[in-house]
């Protein structure tokens, strides 16, 4: 396969490689367009995402399927109470070969390209931690020695919001390795009733892989090289700013409601992703348009709220609104 090597040859790759890949998977998931965007667009990022919604959206059926349309390995992970973080990474395994015995190390389902964490916060904390470690060091060590995971390699975690009974909370800490975390939400009527003609499972997903590996990476080290106006970086940066309660540019919502805000890494994320986007649709630059697009994926999981916030009914959404009309 001939991969183009000018950057103007590769952004008009990019917007091919992510329609190809919106089509594949409308042929299995019915609607859903603002998620399967948000999720190329973290891929494209070479970042991890959070996939929060009820029972029955079809989040393990978008990430199987999106793993069927490319030609990477895939893995998936069942999370339950009783899950070791040994099972997700692999263990030492004492062999005996010739009369010789030998430890060898035998990988677990995290060694793919894509991995599939379903049910994320169904597991304790500390199988949690050793998923979050791979995620931010893509490495794993096991005894005394350490083992790089495959390249590229993201993890596209699920979560049940409605659950809590035999659940482990995610630590904010922990949610903000995370590039996106994106939100689920019901089908239209119209959709319900074409999903409800035509129902499918990950289990009955069959499609020819329409993305080549080589073509993923090429695009994901394009995206770093995608230039950013100097008026979206302004903007990223007081966006995530805007929501900390200290700062001087906070809203009185965020005032009132948020114990801490985004980090650094929030605007990172904002200006990270907006370069993505920007090279999902074959534009040359990304600009503050693409900024304010994710201003809910990327800071929304990066807001820790007080109680009183639980207690008024007021949502992370409900202050990103006020984050977003308050920066201008």
């Amino acid at each position: 396969m001939d991969i183009p090597t000018s950057d103007a040859e590769l952004l008009e790759l990019a917007a091919r490689v992510a329609d190809r890949l919106r089509k594949a998977i409308g042929t299995v998931v019915v609607g859903q367009h603002e998620v399967v965007d948000q999720m190329l667009i973290t891929l494209a990022a070479q970042g991890h995402a959070l996939l929060v919604g009820v029972p029955g959206l079809a989040k393990t059926l978008l990430v199987a399927s999106l793993a069927r349309a490319l030609r990477l390995s895939f893995g998936r992970v069942q999370f339950t109470p009783d899950l070791l973080p040994a099972d997700i990474t692999g263990t030492d395994v004492l062999q005996e070969q010739d009369g010789r015995r030998s430890l060898t190390f035998m990988r677990g389902p995290i060694f793919h390209n894509l991995v599939l964490a379903d049910e994320v916060n169904r597991t304790p904390p500390k199988t949690q931690a050793a998923l979050l470690q791979a995620m931010q060091e893509r490495q794993v060590t096991v005894g005394n020695s350490t083992h790089e995971l495959p390249q590229p390699f993201q993890v596209f975690a699920t979560r049940n919001p409605i659950e809590l009974e035999g659940t482990y909370p995610l630590p904010e800490a922990q949610r903000d390795r995370f590039l996106m975390e994106i939100h689920i939400a019901y089908p239209s009527e119209a959709e319900e009733r074409e999903i409800a003609l035509h129902p499918s499972s990950p289990e009955t997903v069959r499609m020819d892989p329409v993305v080549e590996g080589p073509e993923l990476r090429a695009i994901s080290a394009l995206v770093p090289r995608i230039p950013v106006t100097a008026e979206a970086v302004a903007l990223a940066v007081a966006l995530a700013r805007a929501t900390r309660p200290t700062s001087d540019s906070a809203p009185e919502p965020i005032r009132e409601y948020v114990r801490y805000g985004a980090g650094p890494r929030g605007s990172q994320a904002l200006v990270l992703c907006a370069k993505a986007r920007a090279a999902l649709r074959g534009e040359a630059a990304a600009d503050v348009e693409d900024v304010r697009a994710l201003l809910r994926p990327t800071l929304r999981h990066r807001l820790v709220l007080s109680y009183r916030a639980d207690a008024d009914g007021v949502s992370e959404l409900d202050l990103l609104d006020q984050v977003g009309r308050a920066v201008r």
